[in-house]
């Protein structure tokens, strides 16, 4: 009866840290991959909290095209790191095949969800007045006007009001159902 109590707490103590990390890591990406403030100080935690992986990996992937490699094979390690974790804890034998795909649905997903999650946070904090000049404010302003900007292009202008997000969000809603949603059960299959 207690091993039931402990596997629980091991897939609980797996499951947050690696996936708050690899939370932190996709930040870094989509940070860079948005050239969003580099000195705002929640940037600044990130840079230093994935510093250490990031530098020695860099030394074997380089990046291309702007992209940095290294935090995208560094995700997918993470991710394959946490979910094959998971399965061995379940008492399974994980499938490669399976965990790339899963890891790359589950990545996909995050991402999704974290650019969700930010374009609301910007919304909300646009309703209020003294939410604007606060650095989390610039930096999610910087991080998601890349996806709005071209939305509000084909939007017709309103008086004041900015439907931009709502296009955003039916868009991503688009990418994870079709998308998103046909990897993860693929990857389950293989898994």
């Amino acid at each position: 009866m207690t091993g039931g109590y402990f596997s629980d707490a091991g897939l609980f103590l797996v499951d947050t840290v690696l996936g708050l990390y690899t939370l932190i890591v996709l930040l870094r990406f989509l940070l860079q991959l948005t050239r969003a403030d580099f000195y705002n100080p929640l940037s600044q935690f990130i840079v230093k909290a994935t510093n250490p992986p990031l530098t020695r990996l860099r030394r074997i992937v380089p990046g291309l095209w702007g992209i940095d490699l290294a935090a995208v094979v560094l995700l997918l390690v993470l991710e394959g790191l946490r979910l094959s974790l998971t399965v061995l804890m379940l008492g399974h034998t994980p499938n490669l095949a399976g965990v790339v795909v899963l890891s790359i649905a589950e990545l996909m997903k995050l991402t999704v969800y974290v650019i969700v999650f930010c374009i609301f946070v910007r919304a909300m904090l646009s309703w209020v007045s003294g939410g604007v000049h606060h650095p989390i404010a610039r930096l999610l302003g910087s991080f998601t006007e890349p996806l709005l900007a071209p939305a509000r292009r084909l939007l017709p202008t309103t008086s004041g009001l900015d439907l931009s997000p709502i296009i955003v969000f039916i868009a991503l809603m688009l990418v994870l159902k079709l998308l998103v949603q046909p990897l993860l059960d693929m990857g389950q299959m293989l898994l």
